[in-house]
């Protein structure tokens, strides 16, 4: 059943080409509803603030509609809202109200006691509880500035512009609404050193205090850093931000012995939240040094894991980052050279770039195991077994994690187009209104739940079904600092 938009008033339709007019208030709502035939709506209109920071011209989308029959949910709000935000307008999210009567300032007063942002009379009337549903209402009129009065016109036309421009979305909310089949990559999300690196920090909250500082992101993913922020946590770029004497944690990701040189000069109490094996390609680097090697490190020379491996060896490491650095690369001693691998990079093109490095370098050492770590690879085969039956692959991770930016990589080469979302909010309306089949993953710094609040989002929009294809179990651990045991 096609998506139809709804727009109470004449001047709203105008606004939003292509609405159906609905009329206004709950009789005339309801009316319009019942001879609508069952099956996905939107609602779009203007409507009344109630919070004091909506203001005129603002859209707010609901996550909930309230009205006399009872609350109706709308799980499509962060993906609706996202797709608004990055058209340039302002959006809030929260809960609509629906009312019989316009509401006066005192009611107003009352209804935002209760958290809802706007105030409207035909979204409770028209909601469509077993369908996909969203509404959206651009504000004219606010608790400080009531509708009668001379700004009301000004105001008004704000809010028509706010909806003129959001009417591509609704039109896109349209054609993405439809039945869908998930198929979710397992393993996915948390790794065992992501998951210990966030403990590092948690303990080190509970047995220290706020606040614990933390050289750069713990790890790289939005969620985990804003989290551990509210808990007390304050991330850092050098550990000369770092107060004397105080509490500081290095990532997942490792640093140089010249940082824990200048954390010891500094007499902080530092606590190594480095992945386990990260170190172990650490302490190769090391061992490749002091034998007179020259080392490669295949890798990306911005990623600071690799920044910090550099360190072990400065001046004696090579970063080599795609095939052409390593048909270029030379060393002062051909016969004296290893390699080791950035831990999270694509398997396949690592080890294109290593097979130059060998065929170009006979005696090349090699690592006694391979340096790409166990939940980097079984989270590409994963994907790689699924991206094939699908027409998009959506990686949730955030734009700063290797693994999760190699996920896309790896669903591009099968030939599927791919996309990172950071959470469902950065979901593309216009890509999922062609995609029947999804593919879905998560790298291995993505929280669990953010996988979750995707599948719900994908589910707003219609029925999906949702089939997990397990390549693995992932039964590794690593045990904790003693600072935090």
């Amino acid at each position: 059943m096609p998506a139809v938009v709804c727009a109470p008033l004449r001047i709203e339709q105008l606004a939003l080409r292509g609405a159906v007019h609905t009329g206004l208030g709950p009789r005339r709502a309801a009316a319009t509803a019942a001879r609508l035939p069952a099956g996905p709506r939107l609602v779009a209109g203007l409507g009344g603030g109630l919070a004091p920071h909506v203001r005129p011209g603002d859209l707010v989308v609901a996550t909930e509609v309230r009205g006399p029959q009872g609350t109706v949910p709308v799980p499509s709000a962060p993906l609706l809202a996202g797709e608004l935000r990055r058209r340039g307008l302002t959006v809030h999210t929260g809960p609509i109200v629906g009312s019989d009567h316009v509401v006066p300032e005192r009611e107003r007063a009352e209804l935002a006691e209760t958290g809802a942002l706007a105030v409207d009379m035909e979204s409770p009337w028209l909601a469509a509880p077993d369908a996909p549903f969203a509404a959206v209402r651009a504000i004219v009129d606010t608790a400080g500035a009531p509708l009668l009065r001379p700004s009301t016109v000004s105001n008004g036309l704000a809010g028509l512009r706010s909806l003129r421009a959001a009417a591509p979305v609704f039109t896109a909310w349209q054609r993405a609404v439809r039945s869908r089949d998930i198929l979710l990559a397992a393993p996915r999300s948390f790794c065992a050193g992501v998951e210990r690196a966030i403990d590092i920090v948690e303990r080190a909250l509970d047995r220290f205090g706020a606040p614990v500082y933390v050289r750069r992101q713990i790890v790289h993913n939005t969620h985990v850093v804003r989290r551990l922020q509210e808990r007390g946590a304050v991330f850092v770029d050098e550990v000369g931000e770092v107060p004397e004497g105080a509490t500081l944690v290095f990532a997942a990701h490792g640093v140089s012995p010249a940082v824990r040189r200048e954390a010891a000069g500094r007499g902080l109490s530092v606590i190594d939240a480095t992945c386990p094996l990260v170190t172990k390609v650490h302490n190769e680097v090391r061992r490749y040094h002091e034998r007179g090697d020259t080392v490669f490190l295949i890798g990306h020379a911005e990623h600071e894991e690799v920044q910090g491996t550099v360190g072990e060896a400065p001046g004696h490491v090579v970063v080599i980052d795609d095939v052409a650095a390593a048909r270029r690369v030379t060393a002062p001693d051909a016969s004296r050279v290893a390699y080791t691998m950035q831990t999270t990079l694509a398997l396949d093109e690592a080890e294109e770039i290593a097979s130059v490095l060998r065929a170009r370098f006979p005696g090349l050492a090699a690592p006694r195991k391979d340096d790409i770590c166990y939940a980097t690879t079984n989270r590409q085969a994963a994907l790689r077994a699924i991206a094939r039956e699908v027409d998009l692959v959506l990686v949730v991770g955030s734009t700063t994690s290797s693994n999760s930016l190699r996920l896309v990589e790896v669903a591009e080469r099968a030939g599927t187009p791919a996309v990172l979302v950071d959470d469902c909010a950065d979901l593309d309306l216009h890509r999922l209104s062609g995609a029947g089949r999804i593919g879905l993953t998560a790298g291995a710094s993505a929280p669990p739940h953010l996988v979750d609040e995707v599948v719900a989002a994908l589910g707003a929009l219609g029925p999906v079904t949702v089939t997990e294809r397990r390549l693995t179990e992932e039964e590794t651990t690593f045990t904790l600092p003693r600072e935090v045991r």
